[in-house]
């Protein structure tokens, strides 16, 4: 393929802004060297970048950023560090969840975890939907958006921006979400599967880590496979959706249509049911469910819903060809026994143990952090006034 200038600068701002974030902060001749450009192309993109706001000057004792390397010793005098833009709002950012819509304004230099401004309770239509959004949108001071950007829970068509199944929020299939984001803002409007934005976002506060498993457990259960720093897709709009796994002996119905998946087990619901009918006397709630952990430890009924999480995690690992597994949500959110019964029950399905080392480790959510990735890459570095 013969790249064509536009295209060719259109790569080198990418990856500079990439390179940027590994590094937290770098000056131009620091770039120059590990992009492998001359300094002169360099300086010319930083500066751009500088002026297009995406950029902005950083003192030297500055936060190191997602890499927490130390700056490296430098002979003669410094130059000028950079880091991403830290203070200025570029996106909006929307989580549409099942129970709470979530958003917030988010520069291209966003922290880790995400830190939601404002929210609202998700209705059950796209008309009440998009008068709420609106109400919160009021409250929020942003200039010259370079999109908005949502994550989505189900079956979501990216590339149409069309949800075909979502089977804890059937209101939003074949809804306009976009053209209701598009009438609160006029702006670019970019809509992201939920697991998809995790794994990105996972990524972009851990750069180091280009290959895993990320399985969310939430009001469902979903993942993502992200390999050499690239979120894999098909050529249909579906995959990750490890919750709608049969589970034999299993007879709750899911809200997808079937009997028996996996996440009527471990999805947050079906934790707090499995535990109210293990224990009928008890308040059915998380936190009881937590405290009930901590002092007994692990239940019958809670490890035969995690060896059956184990075995689809397990073969999911064993046809993918990964040895690492990020989990995040409500399981996470137990504690440590939960995490540690899990691991061993994967280590134990997972071909790869036998030889070598597969790692499970619980991380936050960083679903922001996922959707800004995708905000740099397909709106600013894709936008006409891109700078050269």
């Amino acid at each position: 393929m013969i790249l064509v200038p536009s295209k060719m600068g259109r790569m080198n701002r990418l990856a500079l802004l990439t390179r940027v974030h590994q590094m937290g902060v770098a000056s131009r001749a620091d770039l120059a060297k590990s992009l492998g450009l001359s300094q002169p192309t360099c300086g010319k993109i930083v500066d751009g970048l500088l002026r297009a706001g995406l950029l902005e000057n950083a003192p030297d004792d500055g936060p190191q950023g997602a890499s927490s390397r130390p700056p490296r010793r430098r002979l003669g005098r410094p130059g000028q560090l950079v880091r991403l833009n830290r203070t200025k709002p570029r996106f909006v950012a929307i989580e549409l969840g099942v129970n709470h819509t979530r958003l917030a304004p988010l520069p291209l230099g966003i922290a880790g975890e995400d830190a939601w401004g404002g929210s609202f309770a998700t209705p059950t239509s796209v008309e009440a939907w998009g008068r709420e959004l609106r109400r919160a949108a009021r409250a929020m001071h942003v200039n010259e958006l370079a999109g908005v950007l949502m994550s989505v829970p189900g079956i979501l068509d990216e590339r149409t921006g069309r949800v075909l199944f979502s089977p804890n929020l059937h209101w939003t299939e074949q809804a306009d979400l976009a053209g209701a984001i598009r009438r609160v803002w006029k702006a670019p409007v970019v809509l992201v599967q939920e697991e998809r934005a995790l794994a990105l976002g996972h990524q972009y506060v851990t750069p180091e880590r280009e290959d895993f498993l990320l399985v969310d457990f939430g009001d469902g259960v979903g993942g993502a496979v992200l390999v050499a720093g690239r979120v894999q897709a098909t050529s249909l709009p579906i995959s990750g959706e490890l919750g709608h796994t049969p589970v034999r002996g299993n007879n709750r119905q899911c809200g997808c249509g079937a009997v028996g998946c996996l996440e009527t087990l471990v999805s947050t619901g079906g934790l707090v049911r499995s535990f109210r009918e293990a224990h009928p006397t008890r308040p059915a709630s998380w936190a009881a469910l937590k405290e009930c952990i901590a002092r007994d430890g692990i239940e019958d009924w809670l490890a035969d819903s995690l060896e059956a999480t184990a075995v689809v995690i397990a073969g999911a690992l064993n046809v993918i060809g990964l040895r690492h597994v990020v989990l995040t949500g409500n399981l996470a959110d137990l504690p440590p026994p939960v995490l540690a019964f899990l691991s061993g029950a994967i280590q134990r399905g997972a071909v790869w143990a036998r030889f070598g080392q597969v790692e499970v480790e619980a991380a936050p959510r960083r679903r922001a952090a996922g959707l800004v990735a995708v905000g740099i890459e397909r709106l600013v570095m894709t936008a006409p006034t891109a700078p050269d």
